[in-house]
C-alpha cells in the first residue's frame, strides 16, 4: 500500500518486463534554453529497446520540450540527444530523414491535414517514404484503420471527426511505416474517461504487436499508471524521479508524493474507490 494509507490501485496492466536491451532513445545532460529561461536542465534519461517510458509532470514542466528535443523539432542547447546509438544533433539531412521513418509521432491534436480524407491522410507517408504500388498502399491504410478500430472512417474528411476518432486516426498514420518507435504527446487530452480508456488500450497493444519503443508525455495519471513500464516525473526542467509505477508511488520525494498520491487521491474522492482504480 502507498504511503498516507492509499488503498486506490493505479498500477499498471501490462506486465513486467526484462531491464535489459538495447537502448534506443538517450539523452545525456540535457539543455534547452528560451532566452534566459532553462527550459530543461541537465535532463539524462535512456529508454530500452520495447520498453514504454512515460515522463509526466504538472503544466509548463518541460515534457513537451523534451519531447521536441527528443524527435529533433528543436535543436539542444547542451548535452546529446541519441536515437539507436547515433547524436541526433550531428546528423546531417540524409541520416535524419532516415532516422524520422523509425519513428512515429502521435501530436496532440492529432495533426490530420484538413483537406486531405482519412484514408489520404494515413497514406502520405507511404506514399512520400515508400517505392510500393498503390493498390498494396490502398490495403495497408485498411490495415491501419483496422488496428485503430476506424475502417469505416477512410472516405470522412477530418473535419467529420469527433476528438477521439482524431486521435485513433492521428495514431493510424504515425504507425504507417511500422516505426520501431513511437512519441505520444498528450495522447488523452480533452478525451473523455471512455475513450481515454480505448487510447491507453491501442498503446497498449502497439506495443506489444509491434514491439514499438514508446515514449508518452502526459499529465493524465490514469493513462500514465496503465501504459508505463517506467516513469519520469518532472519538475521546473529536471527530473525528479526516475523508476517503475511502483517505485514512483513508492518515492519519498515531496514533490513526487504530492504530484502522484494527491492527485489519485482526488480522484478516488471523486469517482469512489472502484472507479478511481486503473
Amino acid at each position: 500500500m502507498a504511503a498516507g494509507g492509499m488503498a486506490v490501485s493505479i498500477e499498471n496492466r501490462r506486465g513486467a518486463k526484462p531491464a535489459a536491451g538495447e537502448i534506443v532513445v538517450e539523452a545525456a545532460d540535457l539543455v534547452k534554453r528560451f532566452g534566459d529561461r532553462v527550459v530543461l536542465d541537465r535532463v539524462s534519461l535512456a529508454v530500452r529497446r520495447g520498453e514504454t517510458l512515460v515522463v509526466m509532470g504538472g503544466s509548463g514542466c518541460g515534457k513537451s520540450t523534451l519531447l521536441r528535443c527528443l524527435i529533433g523539432v528543436y535543436r539542444p542547447d547542451g548535452g546529446d540527444v541519441r536515437l539507436f546509438g547515433k547524436s541526433l544533433p550531428a546528423m546531417d539531412d540524409v541520416e535524419l530523414a532516415a532516422v524520422r521513418k523509425r519513428i512515429g509521432v502521435l501530436f496532440q491534436s492529432g495533426a490530420l491535414y484538413s483537406s486531405l480524407s482519412v484514408g489520404e491522410n494515413i497514406a502520405l507517408p507511404l506514399r512520400e517514404h515508400t517505392d510500393l504500388d498503390p493498390a498494396i498502399i490502398e490495403v495497408l491504410v485498411k490495415m491501419k484503420l483496422e488496428l485503430v478500430g476506424l475502417r469505416e472512417a477512410e472516405n470522412l474528411m477530418p473535419a467529420e471527426c469527433s476528438g477521439g476518432m482524431a486521435k485513433r486516426l492521428g495514431l493510424a498514420r504515425a504507425i504507417a511505416l511500422d516505426p520501431e518507435l513511437l512519441f505520444y504527446d498528450e495522447p488523452t487530452a480533452g478525451l473523455d474517461p471512455i475513450m481515454s480508456g480505448i487510447i491507453d488500450g491501442l498503446i497498449m497493444d502497439l506495443a506489444a504487436t509491434m514491439n514499438a519503443t514508446s515514449i508518452v508525455v502526459t499529465h493524465d495519471l490514469r493513462t500514465a499508471f496503465r501504459v508505463a513500464d517506467r516513469m519520469a516525473v518532472m519538475k521546473d526542467g529536471m527530473l525528479v524521479a526516475v523508476g517503475t509505477p511502483s517505485e514512483i508511488r513508492a518515492s519519498d520525494d515531496p514533490f513526487v508524493r504530492r504530484f502522484v498520491l494527491g492527485r489519485t487521491e482526488r480522484v478516488s474522492r471523486m469517482f469512489g474507490a472502484r472507479d478511481a482504480e486503473v
